[in-house]
Parts: structure tokens; C-alpha cells; sequence
């Protein structure tokens, strides 16, 4: 079973990047970046656009972070591609930022543990980092969306704990006080705590 902490399971398939452009995508590609990685059931659904169009929007906020989205999902290529070319207002993803990753065999989703017997992906994101290890996952089902400015707000939250060697506690936002992972030490976060 897939556990934060382990190495994020290597990936190679297809992409659609828009305009009608396709690309091999591995997680290679991403080798010093921050990576989101995001599952989703299916292209021309309902809460997907939603979803994946939110992620679009916020993409510049990712990449200020030094991070890369990457949508999957067990369409084809070219299912990706024709949803891309789909206005928003008719439940397209038109102008989309991102790749969207095509894991027809269906392995993607099944080393990432989401694959339903359905032969779908529930909504996994998983947040790896630059030397490719696995630091977040959150797995939703079906029928409701993820937040982008809680996975803004998470890998802002793991970067601080990597880069200051301290912990982020419960509702931290970027700017709030970190604790030190130490006994004595983190009695000064909990001294003013309210």
C-alpha cells in the first residue's frame, strides 16, 4: 500500500497538452520540482471540469511555489484533447495550463492505489517533491471536489517544514508562527498559544 514518506511510484504514459499537442510525460520529467499530481474519474463529466479548470486558475500560484500539475485520468489522449478544445461554458476545460496524463492500462491509478473496480479513479492528489518523494495524499470520493487553496495552502505548509526544520500546527497558513519538534523547545509556540 502507498504511504507518505515512500518514493512516488515512477509513471510513463501519454499526455495532451492543448492545441491539439501530445507528449510522453514520466516522472522524470519533474526530477527537481515540486509535483501535484491529481486524479480524476472521467473527461465530459461534472465535478471534473470543476475541479480541473480550478487547478487551471491556479496555476501561476503553483508555479510561484515551484511546482507542476499533472491531471490523470483513464481516458485516451485524444478524449483529453477533444475536452480541452470544449468552451467552459458547455463543461469544457478550454485553455487549460496543464497536461492532462492518459492511464488507459490503468496502472497509473493502480500504483497510486485510487483505481475503483469500475475501472475509474476516485479523486486522488498527491504532492511529491523535488527528489520525487511521496509527501501528501488525500483520496476523495466520486461526487465532490478538492480545494485548490487547501492544496495551496498544504504544500506551502510542507515546504516550511522542510526548508525551517520545524512543524506547521493544526490551521497554519503561511505567515503564522511554526513549532520546534522538540519537548522543551516547542513550550514557546504552546507559551502563546490562545
Amino acid at each position: 500500500m502507498l504511504q507518505v514518506g515512500q518514493k512516488a511510484p515512477d509513471f510513463k504514459a501519454d499526455a495532451a497538452l492543448g492545441n491539439n499537442e501530445f507528449k510522453s510525460l514520466s516522472l522524470a520529467d519533474y526530477k527537481g520540482k515540486w509535483l501535484v499530481l491529481f486524479f480524476y474519474p472521467l473527461d465530459f463529466t461534472f465535478v471534473c471540469p470543476t475541479e480541473i479548470n480550478a487547478f487551471s486558475d491556479a496555476t501561476e500560484s503553483f508555479k510561484k511555489l515551484g511546482a507542476e500539475l499533472l491531471g490523470v485520468s483513464v481516458d485516451s489522449k485524444f478524449s483529453h484533447n477533444a475536452w480541452m478544445n470544449l468552451a467552459r461554458k458547455e463543461g469544457g476545460i478550454q485553455g487549460l495550463k496543464f497536461p492532462l496524463l492518459a492511464d488507459l492500462n490503468k496502472t497509473i491509478a493502480t500504483d497510486y492505489g485510487v483505481l475503483l473496480p469500475a475501472g475509474i479513479a476516485l479523486r486522488g492528489l498527491f504532492i511529491i517533491d523535488p527528489e520525487g518523494g511521496l509527501q501528501y495524499q488525500t483520496v476523495n470520493f466520486l461526487n465532490f471536489g478538492r480545494s485548490t487553496e487547501e492544496t495551496l495552502r498544504v504544500l506551502q505548509a510542507i515546504q516550511t517544514a522542510k526548508t525551517t526544520g520545524e512543524v506547521c500546527p493544526a490551521n497554519w497558513k503561511p505567515g503564522d508562527k511554526t513549532m520546534k519538534p522538540d519537548p522543551v523547545k516547542s513550550k514557546e509556540y504552546f507559551a502563546n498559544a490562545k
